[in-house]
């Protein structure tokens, strides 16, 4: 049997990058999530996708809207990244940001960005894989992301120290 730690630890030695997954409920209440599973799924037709947990609130409140917008976040984004791992009521409070072609919530210096309506909703064990059918996206012509690995927040250029 392979314990949680063991899984968590050698899986961590496997960086990857910090996205926020961002949405609109009907009530025009923003939600977002911080995710470490984005990946991109197939070339034609354009999908991607990311594992949010089945215990996830955030994620409960974002499903029904059809929609969400993937922010790939900036070393330089850490304090937006705890914003959003946070169990706050309102995480877009006082927070400035654009918005999406699809009108969701799109978080200022954003390394990149990915509008998407959700494609599937499948599980997989303790997590959800969410599949979006890309519609728009785009990116900064500079900037580093910020990678998750071995338990901890890094800039890509200062991951050898």
């Amino acid at each position: 049997m392979i314990e949680a730690r063991q899984f968590r630890d050698v899986l961590g030695s496997y960086p990857t990058g910090v996205c926020v997954i961002t949405a609109i409920g009907d009530d025009g209440a923003r939600h977002g999530l911080v995710v470490g599973s984005f990946t991109s799924i197939s070339l034609d037709p354009p999908l991607v996708g990311f594992f949010p947990d089945k215990r996830s609130t955030t994620w409960a409140r974002i499903a029904p809207t059809g929609r969400f917008c993937v922010n790939v976040l900036g070393s330089d984004q850490l304090d937006l990244c705890r914003r959003f791992a946070s169990r706050a009521e309102d995480k877009f409070a006082e927070l400035a940001h654009g918005h999406s072609p699809s009108g969701l919530p799109l978080l200022d210096d954003a390394v990149a960005w990915i509008d998407c309506a959700i494609e599937r909703v499948v599980e997989v064990g303790d997590h959800w894989l969410v599949v979006g059918a890309v519609e728009a996206l785009g990116h900064r012509e500079a900037g580093a992301p910020l990678l998750f690995f071995r338990g901890g927040y890094h800039d890509l250029a200062k991951l050898d120290d």
